[in-house]
């Protein structure tokens, strides 16, 4: 998957950066459809779960690279 490669090639920083703007985006989703408004896009909402899933198991391989070296 293509947002997979992005991210795998980014370093831990960039990744907390990333793992921040996707929080807000799904902070932004979520105040959207709590206020009983529609999400304009709302597989947004989903695909914004799996990258945050995606960001935090990338950021737990660097750790675990890390330690073993």
């Amino acid at each position: 998957m293509k947002v997979t490669k992005d991210l795998r090639a980014l370093e831990s920083n960039e990744l907390q950066k990333r793992l921040e703007e996707f929080k807000k985006e799904l902070l932004k989703l979520n105040v959207q459809v709590s206020t009983g408004g529609s999400a304009a896009n709302p597989g947004k909402l989903k695909q914004t779960k799996k990258n945050i899933a995606r960001v935090l198991t990338l950021v737990q391989e660097k750790e675990a690279q890390t330690a073993k070296q």
